[in-house]
């Protein structure tokens, strides 16, 4: 298949000066990014081999330097061994590769000003970054495929509070504990290095990469893994891949009328703004629906006027616990951790509860609150309650305090 028909430059195009800097940028950023990185290693293929560039004097020493004098950096760096891909190294390391790379750019740019174009060099530069994207993808892939990255949760991990974990410790737990899907993201990692190999599938498995690179990085963002860095070079180098397809995927999409501007007959407007029109109501509607249920159901609720989590002083009846949430709901828990649920009216120092249909249960409470003490005094059920509950910090849960983090030496997964 020739060069064009593939999208890529051929050797009598004459490229615009931006095109030919942007080529050279790209170029020397990430080649240096794949020799400086995990990168060189998930190129070997051979299992039981780790190449760690870091541990390389011409790259570390330079990093150090620049975080030392640059940023202020304490030395030494975490540079190995951690398992983060967020250290202060890599980002570091990222910054030194942007200034070698733009540095370069201008030199080469400087000496090498009467060049046309780069098309074999380009074709070459194509053909390297397809292998590092899909080397990667395969190295991940494998490791879904084979549930080894999130394991099962082990027994411990059973039996902790869910708000004593980490919100990387809720992603590697949850994707753990459904070894199926695991195995399905795993399977749509190593599809994309699987067509990314082979030239005539290349396209789409830049197209697959692309979407799992921009999952996997929704993820770290969200809960906070510590690979949001490399994850987005995918993302950008899986976008650089598709780049000279364009076009084609332009026409693919959007179909050869639209990219060409052929003018549609007056009855093919209105019916396209007809649809655009519905589509616009659609959106309003569901957008109004999701904004009315937000402060009725969701984080936009009203809050009862009780909101929290009380522990009794002493456990009592087999309860430990009583949770206010919503206004018109109370939540009592066992010893045995399991929860039970009860209507809640709560007005006048007074809580008066109910169990769903159930006429002949009846629970009545009077309550003294002291910021974070209450007394509970009544019956429930026909028995006595005499409760001192004690209000747990909220903050005090690692899932709740824990927040985001740019940049961490070691990944926070408990």
């Amino acid at each position: 298949m020739a060069a064009a028909e593939l999208g890529l430059a051929t050797a009598s195009e004459k490229w615009t000066s931006a095109k030919r800097a942007g080529f050279r940028f790209a170029l020397l950023y990430f080649g240096l990014y794949a020799l400086t990185t995990q990168i060189l290693g998930g190129l070997l293929p051979l299992p039981r081999v780790e190449l760690d560039p870091a541990v390389w004097a011409p790259v570390r020493v330079p990093v150090f330097w620049t975080a030392a004098h640059v940023f202020g950096a304490k030395l030494p760096l975490i540079y190995q061994g951690s398992g983060s891909g967020d250290k202060t190294y890599d980002w570091v390391l990222v910054f030194c590769t942007l200034a070698v790379a733009a540095l370069g750019t201008a030199a080469w740019s400087a000496v090498d000003r009467r060049r046309v174009s780069y098309a074999r060099a380009y074709r070459w530069f194509h053909l390297g970054l397809r292998f590092v994207v899909g080397s990667e993808m395969v190295l991940y892939g494998m490791v879904k495929a084979v549930p080894l990255q999130m394991p099962f949760p082990f027994l411990a991990r059973l039996v902790e509070p869910y708000g004593n974990f980490s919100p990387m410790g809720v992603l590697w737990s949850s994707v753990g504990a459904s070894p199926a899907y695991e195995r399905f993201t795993g399977s749509a990692e190593l599809l994309a290095g699987i067509l990314l190999f082979l030239p005539r599938t290349a396209l789409l498995g830049a197209l697959v990469a692309l979407a799992d690179a921009a999952y996997i990085f929704t993820l770290n963002m969200t809960y906070d893994v510590p690979v949001k860095l490399f994850s987005f070079h995918l993302i950008v180098m899986s976008l650089v891949l598709l780049g000279p397809e364009l076009g084609r995927l332009r026409r693919f999409f959007l179909g050869a009328e639209a990219v060409e501007g052929t003018r549609m007959p007056w009855w093919g407007r209105k019916a396209a703004a007809a649809q655009a029109i519905y589509g616009v109501l659609l959106l309003a509607g569901n957008a109004y629906g999701a904004w009315e249920s937000w402060h009725k159901y969701g984080g936009g609720a009203p809050k009862s006027e009780l909101y929290g989590i009380w522990n009794l002083e002493e456990p009592a009846d087999g309860w430990k616990r009583v949770l206010f949430e919503r206004p018109g709901f109370v939540t009592l828990q066992r010893v045995d951790d399991t929860v039970a649920g009860f209507g809640a009216k709560i007005e006048a120092g007074r809580i008066a509860l109910t169990k769903g249909a159930d006429k002949t249960w009846k629970a009545e409470w009077r309550y003294q609150r002291r910021a974070d003490a209450m007394r509970v005094e009544g019956e429930m059920d026909g028995k006595a309650v005499k409760w001192d509950l004690k209000l747990m910090d909220r903050g005090k849960f690692m899932l709740v305090s824990r927040g985001f983090h740019w940049i961490q030496e070691y990944p926070f997964n408990r």
